[in-house]
């Protein structure tokens, strides 16, 4: 059996709520009290939407403003089962953690850490009773693993709401082990501590890497079952997440570490907050380079980030040494992966240690910029002129000599990686899940990289169809690998009253994709086709979307129409599209 899911998914909804008071917590935090009606349930536009829920003690809730203060114009569309960020010039969104739940009173807190910088540093700054405010979420909750002996709970200021409500509302019984670090001990406050709990203060600078790094080595490790969670600035979690990982050997469903806001976006910490959202303005200035992200890529494929930072202090010699370079290969990449950041040092007497850019190489999510599918992605647009002029093939044929589709069925790592590009795909089904399709229906079958989050979905929505699953021998095991019961799923395809192919054609070609929609029209008489139609508006990616798509299939993002083309040449009618949010899409089939 598969382990349980770490996440339980909730609604999107757009909520309004307004002040109803405020006050200082310490001199480096400010608590906004809010309330309204639409914290419990609500009906807007002839749509109701389920009552607030925000019951993992790290939830986050995303608050909308605008830079030219005309917040409506901002706020996304509200769909009936989700959230679509349509384009805005001047949206901005931050991120926060409630502290405080009270449906009884019909009241959500918000702390804010002081700090006289930010969209919502500055709102919260001037609040005063009755002004408004607009947020969205929480998408998930943190779900904790059971049969914890004890938790740790590192972070700085900004964690403060978090950690402040975990020992308030204790969701487990486990000993808690708190070290934060404040700007100066007036940030301290009082804290929800029982028998056997322990927290230490450190003062230190906000993003002070090193203070955090040495305070969390000095903290003791207790025995048995363990949790680790961590919030702070992102690159001074850093050093943090390779001593409790490599160091301390936390598997990875014990550990949980969140950077709440980003050292580069201001020169001092706005609670939790995340990159800007909304229009992004062109670049300006000369085209750059694609040299940086070519040697980096070649660092992290030789294993050099991951030698120097298991053996700081290596020579330039023993380097090659280690990772089998001969010659002098080592010797052309040291100096600009310096002057990157990727290491510091010069390879001779000092020897070699990571730099901040090669800090952050170590979390897996950094490095697959360079070396996962994406990458790939990117290597393969090498080949766009000659695809564009010819229009026959994708940029990631010539380039592999194979389509995308062909390379992934028999490539388990590849197609591992488009499972888990999918797994956001979780939060967007209750479209899909609510859809009156499902009534009667006794048997689903399921194919497409998304088959996961479709289970995980209707598991959530209480809905028990048997599942088959229509994938080639690896794809199949890799999925078999991200379900929660494996075992209550049949691994063989067949006829079904309906069929889902999530995310399926988005790695095809329109005729291979016209082939998977015919063999479905064998099995079953209804198929729903799960597809981003449109980039998701509130990416800083999304003009990017369409190349993307191009240099894996052949063609753009796929839209209503084209997917509706799709289907007609297969022998499909649209019956329906059902709108999901984040650019994606629910196309509902029946057999012409």
């Amino acid at each position: 059996m598969a382990a349980r899911r770490a996440y339980t998914t909730h609604p999107l909804v757009l909520r309004r709520v307004t002040v109803r008071r405020v006050h200082e917590v310490t001199p480096r935090m400010r608590r906004v009290v809010l309330g309204g009606d639409e914290l419990a349930g609500f009906t807007r536009d002839g749509t109701g939407h389920p009552a607030f829920a925000a019951p993992g003690f790290d939830d986050h809730i995303k608050l909308i403003f605008a830079a030219d203060g005309d917040v409506r114009a901002a706020l996304p569309a509200q769909l009936p089962y989700g959230i679509e960020w349509t384009p805005s010039e001047h949206r901005l969104t931050r991120d926060y953690t409630p502290r405080r739940v009270d449906l009884d009173a019909g009241e959500l807190h918000l702390d804010f850490v002081v700090h006289g910088e930010g969209p919502a540093e500055a709102w919260s700054a001037s609040a005063r009773e009755g002004d408004e405010l607009w947020f969205v979420g929480p998408k998930s909750s943190l779900r904790l693993p059971e049969g914890l002996d004890w938790i740790l709970l590192i972070g700085d200021e900004t964690a403060l709401p978090a950690i402040g409500r975990f020992l308030d509302e204790r969701p487990l019984d486990a000993t808690a082990h708190v070290l934060v670090t404040v700007s100066d001990d007036a940030a301290r406050q009082e804290l929800a501590l029982r028998d056997g709990d322990t927290v230490t203060w450190v003062v230190a600078e906000p993003g002070d890497a090193a203070a955090l790094e040495a305070a969390v080595r000095a903290l003791p490790v207790p025995a048995g079952e363990g949790y680790a969670w961590a919030a702070a600035e992102s690159r001074a979690l850093l050093p943090v997440r390779r001593y409790l990982q490599r160091e301390l050997k936390f598997p990875k469903d014990r550990l949980n570490i969140t950077g709440y806001w980003h050292r580069e976006e201001a020169a001092t910490p706005e609670a939790e907050a995340t990159a800007e959202a909304g229009a992004h303005a062109p670049a300006v200035g000369p085209i750059p380079s694609p040299l940086p992200w070519l040697v980096t890529r070649a660092a992290l494929r030789l294993g050099l980030v991951d030698a120097v930072a298991d053996t700081p202090g290596l020579s330039a010699d023993a380097l090659a040494a280690r990772l089998g370079v001969p010659g002098p290969g080592i010797g052309v990449l040291l100096p600009l992966l310096a002057s990157y950041g990727v290491v510091v040092g010069d390879g001779d007497g000092g020897g070699l240690r990571l730099g901040p850019a090669g800090e952050e190489l170590l979390a897996d999510h950094e490095r697959e910029e360079y070396t996962g599918h994406e990458a790939e992605l990117l290597l393969a647009l090498t080949h766009l002129a000659p695809a564009l002029r010819g229009g026959t093939s994708s940029p990631w044929t010539l380039a592999s000599g194979a389509t995308l589709h062909g390379t992934v069925k028999g490539d388990a790592e590849r197609y591992g990686e488009l499972v888990e590009e999918c797994e956001q795909l979780v939060f967007l089904l209750d479209g899909l899940t609510a859809d009156p399709l499902w009534e009667g229906v006794g048997t689903c079958l399921l194919t497409g990289p998304g088959s996961a989050s479709v289970v995980a979905a209707l598991d959530d929505a209480g809905r028990r169809p048997r599942l088959r699953v229509a994938e080639d021998a690896v794809p199949a095991s890799v999925l078999r690998g991200h379900v929660t019961a494996p075992d209550r799923i049949d691994w063989t395809a067949g006829p079904a009253d309906v069929a889902v192919a999530a995310k399926a054609l988005a790695y095809r070609t329109d005729e291979e994709a016209t082939l998977l929609l015919t063999r479905l029209a064998e099995w079953t008489g209804t198929a729903v086709l799960v597809e981003a139609s449109r980039p998701d508006g509130l990416s800083p990616h999304a003009a990017e979307a369409a190349l993307h798509a191009y240099a894996a299939t052949g063609s753009p993002l796929r839209d209503s129409a084209a997917i509706a083309a799709l289907a007609r040449r297969s022998g499909w009618a649209v019956a329906r599209t059902v709108a999901l949010g984040w650019g994606t899409e629910a196309t509902v089939l029946h057999r012409a």
